[in-house]
């Protein structure tokens, strides 16, 4: 008997050991997120059981925190878009996007108060225009400008977080904000303001899954980031075909009102792809605007700031009702 159970208890001490040793070397990927991002999604859609990984989320307020994180290789992953990873990539930044999420720009803009006097992009000259530094709102800012032919030297640019942009906006201090979803449907929606100049036409509307190259020439990092993406783009079609269920979780999650949670992203009509000529193309055209604002010191040549090495499920595997 005695020998029975000192059998047995060796048995399981190896059996938890073993389960020991396999937690100890599972993978994980560190995600950084951003408020009402990808982990929404997944977590909405039921996507995030049976994981063949572990995932550690480090949540960030706008895209500048984030690069920064990737650039210190702080996180494996990390949702970005097309002007602040630029930053990045022109200031060293061991990363690479490995995956485009493509949307109506429209939501990105220029927006006044609603007794606002200025009533076009002309308009803007000599005002101060509050966004965030290096962010896709001081992108569209620039293109605004552009397109009104003034120049940074016609205003003020005032670098401030979306927080406080919206306060400085609201009180008077600045005459306009430039920022993005979802924050420009909370300021319409409530009538606290208006589209002064939209993106529409202006920005090609990308937002990119960036990867360090640490994780990517990590094979098995590489898998799960694969795996990761995969269920991503389910979740978010699974959003879209269940936009007032996601509305109300999405909402909780960001605190804004369910119907302007939904709005927003409805708007955006979001849609992850890989990676492909035009959109290399156009974050070409985005490096080369920079550069002739001043805004990145030298030429970048972004084909080298791609992994095309990773897909996206096709559409035929769009999921129905609550599971991804």
């Amino acid at each position: 008997m005695w020998r029975l159970k000192h059998t047995l208890g060796a048995v399981l001490l190896l059996a938890l050991t073993g389960q020991a040793l396999a937690a100890e070397t599972r993978v994980t990927l560190r995600i950084a997120d951003q408020k009402g991002g990808m982990r929404s999604q997944l977590e909405a859609a039921n996507a995030l059981s049976n994981l063949p990984y572990a995932i550690k989320w480090a949540e960030f307020p706008a895209a500048a925190p984030l690069a920064e994180a990737l650039n210190a290789g702080a996180v494996d992953a990390g949702i970005i878009g097309d002007a602040p990873l630029l930053f990045a990539l022109a200031q060293g930044a061991p990363v690479k996007a490995v995956a485009v999420d493509k949307s109506n720009p429209a939501g990105t803009a220029v927006l006044v108060g609603e007794n606002s006097p200025l009533k076009s992009g002309r308009d803007l000259k000599g005002k101060r225009i509050a966004t965030g530094k290096g962010s896709i709102g001081h992108f569209v800012a620039l293109k605004a400008l552009q397109q009104a032919g003034l120049t940074t030297a016609d205003v003020q640019l005032v670098f401030l977080g979306p927080v406080d942009a919206k306060i400085a906006l609201l009180s008077g201090s600045v005459d306009a904000w430039a920022t993005w979803e979802p924050y420009t449907t909370q300021l319409v929606k409530t009538g606290q303001g208006h589209v002064l100049v939209s993106g529409a036409g202006l920005l090609p509307g990308n937002t990119f899954l960036a990867a360090t190259d640490a994780a990517l020439g990590d094979s098995a990092k590489r898998q799960a980031l694969q795996d990761y993406l995969n269920r991503l783009a389910k979740a978010e079609r699974w959003a879209y075909a269940n936009l007032d269920s996601y509305g109300e979780t999405l909402g909780k999650i960001i605190r804004f009102p369910p119907d302007i949670a939904r709005e927003q992203f409805a708007s955006r009509r979001l849609r992850w792809q890989r990676i492909d000529e035009q959109t290399v193309y156009q974050q070409q055209a985005t490096a080369d605007f920079y550069l002739a604002n001043g805004l990145i010191r030298q030429p970048l040549d972004v084909t080298r700031t791609f992994d095309r090495g990773f897909s996206i499920p096709p559409l035929t595997q769009q999921p129905q009702g609550d599971q991804p």
